[in-house]
């Protein structure tokens, strides 16, 4: 488990999730069984915990642990797996989302723009569209669309245009021939910074995972019992304002209803009012750690 990925935020994000030694837990986002293990060791034997990961590499990862139960499927099915496997409604739900390091280092798997190899970015490598295509045979306005919400770039529409002329010309296949392509456009103390937004958009837009992201919290609501815990880790600004605007509203807009009387119509109740994030010693322990972001919520 330790080379394939370090969990971020580990006693912070479990002590918040854990509310009851024998209660019914889920980690969504499985991935080295980090928060996995260390939520095993803070339950009792009576407790339980399923562990979701769409990822067929992680399954070398799994816990044989009579408490523990796998599921290898995409964490947007969670209310449906909860009750098949009884543990539905829960004490506790956490989700740290993102990309796994061992995915990251993984030059196959095409996440990162530090490595050459095929652009594929699918969390899943057996199913849906690869990064190939999204680069390959979007159309420019679509692809631009992309770079721009999922990625922040300023300059999404020209990136755009280079990519598709020069994929008209020759398909685009590594992810070095796209670095190559795109550099020359990039001043040289920011070409990092660049191709992470870059390659983020990509990823995102493979995997669905604002969607995805979206599906899971709604079905939060239900899943967890009253008082149970909701705990989120991400890393970047999009998905962090999704899980800021839910947890304080139950909705993605974070626009607070309210009933007749004024009082406040949420099903949450925020117990991190100012965001959690990594100390000094976990960033140099453990570098990307350090756009992670954490947020507690209580279920009403």
């Amino acid at each position: 488990m330790s080379n394939y990925h370090l969990p971020v935020l580990l006693d912070a994000s479990v002590n918040a999730l854990i509310t009851a030694k024998d209660g019914l837990y889920a980690d969504v986002t499985f991935g080295g069984g980090g928060h996995s293990r260390s939520i095993l060791e803070n339950i009792s034997l009576k407790g339980k915990l399923i562990a979701f990961d769409q990822d067929p590499d992680c399954e070398k990862n799994i816990i044989h642990d009579d408490r523990f139960q796998f599921v290898p499927h995409n964490f947007k099915y969670l209310k449906k797996f909860l009750q098949y496997y009884k543990c539905y409604p829960a004490d506790g739900i956490l989700a740290d989302l993102g990309v796994s390091s061992y995915q990251f280092d993984t030059a196959a798997r095409g996440f990162s723009y530090r490595f050459d190899g095929e652009l594929d970015m699918r969390m899943n490598p057996l199913k849906g569209i690869s990064a190939f295509e999204v680069v390959n045979q979007y159309p420019e306005t679509k692809l631009a669309n992309i770079l721009y919400t999922y990625g922040e770039l300023p300059n999404a529409k020209r990136i755009a245009k280079t990519i598709v002329e020069a994929g008209l010309k020759k398909q685009i296949s590594t992810t070095t021939e796209l670095v190559k392509l795109l550099a020359p456009f990039f001043p040289d103390n920011k070409q990092n910074k660049i191709f992470a937004q870059l390659f983020q958009a990509i990823r995102i837009e493979v995997n669905g995972e604002i969607e995805v992201l979206k599906e899971f919290l709604l079905q939060t609501t239900d899943a967890l019992k009253s008082g149970g815990r909701l705990v989120v880790i991400s890393y970047h600004s999009l998905e962090d304002r999704l899980v800021k605007n839910f947890m304080r509203s139950g909705n993605f807009e974070g626009k607070v209803e309210k009933d007749f009387y004024g009082n406040p119509l949420t099903p949450w109740r925020v117990l991190s009012s100012k965001v959690i994030t990594p100390d000094e010693n976990e960033i140099a322990a453990n570098p990307r750690a350090r756009s992670a972001k954490l947020r507690i919520a209580e279920k009403i």
